[in-house]
């Protein structure tokens, strides 16, 4: 058992004397990725602790305190680095993990596809063998930050003659070469965060397959484990900016940024101590601090946000994924509820300079990102609580053979 408090005490010693917001991001992302503050629960050989939950929060907590920007944030950090770490081969560990650690690399996610969103074995995306390359072929949606990522985690179907969830592989995938077209899709919060890509004769090299040709349905499963473990109700990342950021800039413009690039500044104002904090702020601008109906609804969401830290890394990920978006609907519903129209506002003459009406239309898409509710519904009747499993007419026929859409 770690010494939560002794871990507290250490790390913050570390971030008072190393902490200085004019470094230049970049650099000061190096420093913490070899200190192992940034990451702590990952293991020590690869730029961590090797610290458990409680200990790893108290030292994002430390960095907290003392005000420092945390360690990258993103796909890369939450779900390509873990997975690398467990199934990757050393060549590709020692190769991609230190950029992943730095930010040097930011990393985007080639899953979902027009006719294969909540049934990831469905996708048509195939790869080739030539040789020493795979060449790769079709089209990827919901793709975040595919516009500016320089590599990306891939799934393919590598064997139509076999069911669907056995002739699939996983690969890495460089996104700075010919063939790979991004075009962005632009939300309804005005950004343009997600991309819809289009690969035509993209090569890949063969050592740059993740586990065996075949598996790549186990290695996806990783992956959106670790995922739907970010996206828990008590997940602590560190509070880092995910996007494309210039690394030269001072480290400490970053802290407290009031917008981050891709909405993630409205979702983490969904989650934990920021939503408290905001939900007072609403009640201070509402005039409704002595009011009894408010205030029970703001104690209610309270209550949710520490029973969600008392609970966390308890629940299974599909659990913890389902308590996290119920949790930040009640935090948008309660805030937009004591705002009233004014809760309907954008832009830097609204309420929190329009922070929850982002939040308003950001949330929704938790709800569908890292496998729908309805998915995680079954996940955890499925797999938690033993009930029969959904009537799946195409598990045992061949890809070839299955109905895609209006053809075979």
């Amino acid at each position: 058992m770690t010494d939560v408090d002794a871990v507290y005490s250490e790390a913050r010693s570390w971030f008072e004397a190393n902490w200085d917001p004019n470094r230049p991001l970049g650099e000061w992302w190096e420093v913490l990725a070899h200190s192992g503050w940034g990451f702590p629960s990952w293991p020590t050989r690869w730029f961590g602790k090797g610290l458990d939950g409680a200990a790893a929060k108290a030292a994002h907590r430390a960095r907290a305190d003392v005000g420092a920007f945390s360690a990258p944030a993103g796909i890369a950090t939450m779900m390509v680095a873990p997975t690398l770490m467990e199934v990757g081969t050393p060549a590709q560990q020692d190769a991609y993990l230190e950029g992943i650690a730095t930010g040097r690399d930011v990393w985007c996610q080639l899953f979902s596809e027009p006719g294969a969103g909540s049934d990831l074995a469905g996708v048509q995306t195939k790869a080739v063998r030539d040789g020493d390359e795979w060449v790769v072929n079709g089209q990827k949606v919901w793709t975040s930050g595919g516009h500016y990522a320089r590599y990306a985690i891939l799934v393919a179907r590598t064997d139509v003659d076999v069911p669907k969830h056995r002739g699939l592989s996983f690969f890495l995938l460089d996104m700075r070469q010919p063939g790979i077209d991004p075009r962005p899709l632009r939300q309804m919060t005005g950004d343009a965060e997600f991309n819809e890509v289009f690969l035509t004769d993209v090569r890949v090299p063969a050592d740059h397959l993740v586990g065996e040709i075949g598996s790549g349905w186990n290695v996806a499963l990783r992956i959106l484990l670790h995922e739907r473990s970010s996206l828990d109700a008590d997940s602590d990342t560190g509070g880092g900016i995910m996007g494309d950021l210039d690394l030269a800039a001072p480290a400490g413009s970053f802290v407290g940024a009031a917008k981050q690039d891709d909405g993630m500044d409205a979702i983490a104002a969904a989650s934990g101590d920021r939503a408290k904090q905001l939900l007072l702020e609403c009640l201070d601008r509402a005039g409704r601090r002595d009011d009894p109906v408010a205030r029970q609804r703001v104690v209610e969401v309270f209550s949710l946000i520490d029973i969600a830290r008392y609970s966390g890394g308890r629940l299974a990920p599909s659990l913890g994924k389902l308590a996290s978006t119920q949790l930040m609907r009640r935090v948008r519903d309660t805030a937009l509820w004591l705002l009233g129209p004014g809760g309907t506002l954008s832009g830097s003459d609204a309420p929190f300079d329009g922070l929850v009406t982002d939040m308003a239309l950001m949330v929704p898409g938790l709800s569908i990102a890292g496998g729908t509710d309805e998915i995680q519904r079954n996940i955890v009747g499925e797999r938690e609580l033993g009930l029969p499993g959904e009537p799946r007419v195409d598990k045992d026929i061949a890809f070839k053979d299955v109905l895609q859409g209006t053809i075979r």
